[in-house]
């Protein structure tokens, strides 16, 4: 039986995702709940159901054929999903006539994943692009990404390969794929282990410890450090990030992700609680600030990434 793999989106001509233009494809599932995740759709390891109510008819056809009554209209209007009664059956996304409920998380192949991503391939080689991992966390599928990397590095013959992660998989995974990475973009929330668990549901140890090994391999890594207001952007966590980097070999630059509230819609489609709502986006002054701070420790420092 072929592996599979959950995933939640395929996005091709990206261009945050590593050099070039790439395709990025999204796996579900993450280890970690950061309070401020913009993908809430991508943390957990089963299909989500999304309801937009803005493409909603308020028809109810979709409350008419849930086999399992997990559906139901507030007195308030729009739509509410009972979380505990829906298997992600998909029954009423294939009824909704305005494509207002959508179902987040599709199992594939490496082969179906790899048809859709080589589609565009040749029109990507001379971007210096190719294929982004990301999620959620790849390594919360550490098997079907090791998989789908191999095949397009060895057998489709294929480009320049990023993963986004956050550094939390038994060091074993890490290796097993390495080598058909070109490039990790890895995430350092916070460099306090206490507080890296209260923001995010686990301490950094093993996410430390996995990038010091990756830079004793000479793999090639940036830094992606998500700054969000009042949270992680004090400069006692700035400095000692930036003194942790510097002592990674061969680990010379970080991106800064500044905070938005993009994501912030997607918990009410999802019917779950926004824990960062009303803090607002990080301003570009705050950004800059933080940009001068790391880069007096000789570290490239770019803002966005």
């Amino acid at each position: 039986m072929q592996r599979k793999g959950l995933v939640f989106d395929i996005r091709s001509y990206a261009i945050h995702d590593g050099p070039g233009l790439r395709t990025t494809v999204f796996l579900k599932g993450c280890p970690l709940h950061c309070v401020w995740c913009c993908n809430p759709e991508s943390q957990t390891d089963s299909p989500d159901l999304l309801w937009l109510a803005e493409h909603c008819l308020n028809c109810d056809l979709c409350r008419s054929v849930c086999p399992r009554g997990a559906l139901n209209t507030p007195p308030q209007g729009g739509k509410s999903v009972a979380l505990e009664l829906c298997d992600h059956c998909g029954a009423c996304v294939n009824q909704c006539p305005g494509d207002a409920l959508n179902l987040m998380g599709r199992w594939l192949t490496v082969e179906e994943v790899l048809a859709e991503v080589m589609k565009d391939a040749l029109c990507f080689e001379n971007s210096g692009g190719g294929l982004t991992l990301s999620g959620g966390e790849p390594m919360a599928q550490a098997a079907f990404a090791t998989d789908l990397l191999r095949s397009y590095k060895r057998e489709e013959k294929g480009l320049h390969t990023v993963m986004e992660t956050c550094g939390v998989a038994e060091w074993a995974s890490f290796q097993r794929l390495a080598e058909d990475v070109d490039l990790f973009l890895y995430d350092i929330k916070h460099m306090d282990p206490v507080e890296h668990l209260r923001l995010t549901g686990r301490d950094n140890r093993l996410i430390l410890d996995n990038a010091s090994a990756l830079a004793q391999m000479g793999r090639e890594i940036v830094i992606r450090l998500p700054l969000i207001p009042g949270k992680n952007d004090s400069e006692a966590n700035l400095i000692a990030t930036a003194e942790f980097v510097r002592k990674l070999p061969g680990v010379n630059r970080i991106d800064i992700l500044p905070y938005h509230r993009l994501g912030e819609p997607k918990y009410r489609r999802l019917g779950l609680p926004y824990a960062l709502a009303g803090i607002s986006s990080l301003g570009n002054e705050c950004a800059e600030s933080a940009q001068q701070l790391l880069q007096r420790f000789g570290l490239e420092v770019r803002i966005g990434g």
